[in-house]
């Protein structure tokens, strides 16, 4: 049975108000309704994310110990904005490590409110 006869058999038999296209308009209220939740479950929290992550990552001042999304961790030595990178120093050894800043994956030192509203003005 091919799916073209599958569907006509399932036509046939649907009653007369739905084969008449009486039901379409609950089909596109189920597909909105079924986006909608889409974007609320899976897109907005997401989003979330990302924007706390970007904050973070801006936030990052020498000194700070993070942690690389290759679990790499270590002090920020060094931050250059311009390459959008920082150098981070790792080990006993003080071995550096030039990274990314997209790389970072945690900041593990926490910095008070009171000094970060006191450097924005």
């Amino acid at each position: 049975m091919d799916l073209i006869s599958f569907f006509a058999r399932l036509d046939a038999a649907a009653p007369p108000d739905v084969a008449a296209g009486g039901m379409g308009g609950m089909l596109i209220f189920e597909v909105i309704l079924m986006i909608v939740v889409f974007v609320a479950v899976i897109i907005l929290p997401q989003r979330k994310k990302e924007k706390e992550q970007k904050q973070m990552r801006e936030g990052i001042q020498i000194g700070d110990e993070v942690t690389t999304i290759g679990g790499i961790m270590g002090i920020v030595v060094r931050k250059d904005n311009d390459h959008d990178c920082v150098v981070i120093e790792t080990g006993g050894g003080r071995s550096k490590i030039r990274v990314k800043m997209w790389a970072i994956s945690e900041n593990l030192t926490k910095h008070d409110e009171a000094d970060e509203l006191g450097k924005k003005k």
